[in-house]
């Protein structure tokens, strides 16, 4: 048995670009460091909650930065952002380049709302230019929760190890009920069918998922039909129900929408 304790430089193999967050995963630190920051923590959720309260109701496209404008995958994310707008619903993304612009832009081709929840980065990414409004994140777990929140449901183009965190973990909330009914489509037939092959021949048959935690994922090529899958769970499961939407009011620290306020799908609720 080995009795020697690491370096304490050792101990924690997590490191950071940020200054900030390199301090926050290198483990416990003074209780005035940990207080300061729990603070600030809190007023980042504070500040997304202010900024996106009535923004919806969203649709959340994830995918890849890294797809240009000639790529198909783009050209496929602009089309659902158009599908979404003409439902009538508020386009969310991570408001960085590659399918998250194209879904915005797609918002704005047909004139629909089109919102961005940022993470700032060591290189920093910035904002697409097709939003009508974004909020700037230091922290992933904030911005995600934003993300899940705010929105009826998930479209899923492809995209790498962010796309994959996101997939996974909105499947995770759906199978142990944290979020129930939530539509979750994977867009792009030829790209995410070897994933649900591997989880239904591997992990289905190892017993560590159910045949129904996949077949709660929806794998389509079309965005009509993936909109439509959405418009269908938001309507008939959630209930929402089509009217205008609610002004934002200056005294809640709410700026004034820049986009007009239009019939959309929203829940039956007091927004005050």
């Amino acid at each position: 048995m080995n009795d020697t304790q690491p370096l304490e430089s050792e101990a924690w193999g997590k490191r950071s670009g940020s200054e900030d967050e390199a301090l926050f995963l290198e483990g416990p630190t003074t209780r005035r460091s940990e207080f300061a920051r729990a603070v600030r923590i809190f007023l980042e959720l504070i500040r997304g909650f202010r900024a996106l309260h009535f923004v919806g109701p969203c649709v959340t496209v994830f995918g890849s930065a890294r797809f240009a404008e000639s790529h198909p995958y783009y050209t496929l994310a602009r089309e659902v952002g158009r599908e979404l707008g003409r439902a009538g619903f508020t386009v969310m993304t991570g408001g960085g380049p590659g399918v998250m612009e194209a879904a915005n832009r797609g918002a704005r081709d047909v004139g629909a709302p089109s919102v961005g929840c940022n993470i700032k980065l060591p290189r920093e990414q910035q904002p697409n230019p097709y939003l009508d409004k974004w909020v700037d994140f230091r922290y992933f777990f904030v911005r995600k929760m934003m993300l899940v929140k705010y929105s009826y449901g998930f479209i899923v183009p492809p995209g790498g190890f962010g796309t994959m965190d996101e997939v996974f973990e909105a499947a995770t909330l759906i199978q142990t009920g944290k979020i129930r009914e939530f539509p979750l489509v994977l867009l792009g037939v030829e790209y995410w069918k070897p994933m649900l092959e591997y989880l239904e021949n591997t992990m289905v048959r190892a017993g560590t998922i159910d045949q129904a935690d996949v077949n709660r994922l929806f794998l389509t090529d079309s965005p009509k039909e993936a909109v439509e899958f959405v418009t269908a769970a938001a309507i008939d499961k959630f209930g929402l129900k089509y009217r205008k939407r609610r002004p934002s009011h200056w005294y809640y620290g709410e700026k004034r929408e820049p986009f007009k306020a239009q019939p959309a799908p929203v829940v039956a609720r007091d927004d005050s």
